[in-house]
């Protein structure tokens, strides 16, 4: 599997960082793994937004979404689409309250939003704990521990697991979800010193320990916020975490 970077700026969008975004490939298969603000300009700059197969989204806050709505109007207006849209509706997976929210995002008045309808672009498929498959992925979701409803993904292919977390604080599911995992793709939002809100996100050290209970080789950092010092982040994950800690580069492609 390789996973892109399009955006890893945390909670808002950085100086030139767009956030939350990333391409997970293999087998031809392309699929996305949220569209945070800035990260529809960041997926044109390496790949034909057509070439998408399915969207995955672990909530729906904005820096994990905002760029939905780009998606649509690209899928509705492109004059010379390399797929057809209407013969290859985009499957989208997401939580259940996506077709109304992304319909409302869209939409530019009450009258435009109450009849505003995108399955004509879309497929939309509703998460819920548990297993399924996207093309060749096998996905196993979980809650996270985040203030909406909100989902942390392990996605298997070829004998290699990879797990997402989305946003969540720390939590037994997601430790559960993560043992075994070669490669952890994790947000560490701030220090651990710092202010830490229970329920919302991981600190670097959490993010070290979550790695570490997993048994995982390989620790990747991500969703730091531009208020965040990310060489503490680093150094907190490493501190708890013998295994390799890359802080994620907007841009980078690693192989997971």
């Amino acid at each position: 599997m390789l996973l892109t970077v399009l955006g890893c700026s945390g909670s808002v969008p950085g100086p030139n960082a767009p956030s939350s975004g990333y391409l997970l490939e293999a087998d031809g298969f392309l699929l996305g793994v949220e569209l945070g603000s800035g990260t529809f300009a960041a997926l044109q700059a390496v790949r034909d937004p057509f070439a998408l197969d399915a969207v995955l989204f672990s909530h729906l806050h904005a820096d994990h979404c905002a760029d939905f709505a780009s998606l649509t109007v690209w899928r509705r207006y492109h004059p010379a689409p390399s797929r057809d849209p209407r013969l290859h509706r985009l499957p989208v997976y997401a939580p259940r309250e996506a077709p109304t929210r992304f319909a409302g995002a869209y939409a530019t008045s009450d009258a435009e939003r109450a009849v505003t309808d995108l399955s004509d672009v879309f497929d939309f498929r509703p998460l819920a704990p548990g297993p399924f498959h996207i093309g060749p992925f096998e996905v196993v979701a979980t809650t996270a521990a985040h203030p909406c409803e909100s989902y942390s993904f392990r996605i298997t292919h070829g004998g290699s697991t990879f797990l997402y977390t989305g946003d969540t604080g720390a939590c037994a599911p997601v430790t559960e979800l993560a043992k075994g995992a070669r490669t952890i793709l994790a947000e560490a939002s701030w220090t651990h010193d710092a202010a830490v809100v229970p329920d919302l996100h991981l600190s670097g050290r959490e993010a070290g320990e979550l790695a570490a209970a997993a048994a995982a080789a390989r620790l990747l950092l991500t969703h730091v916020p531009p208020w965040t010092d990310p060489a503490e982040v680093l150094a907190e994950a490493r501190a708890v975490f013998d295994g390799e800690v890359v802080l994620v580069e907007q841009g980078a492609v690693y192989e997971v």
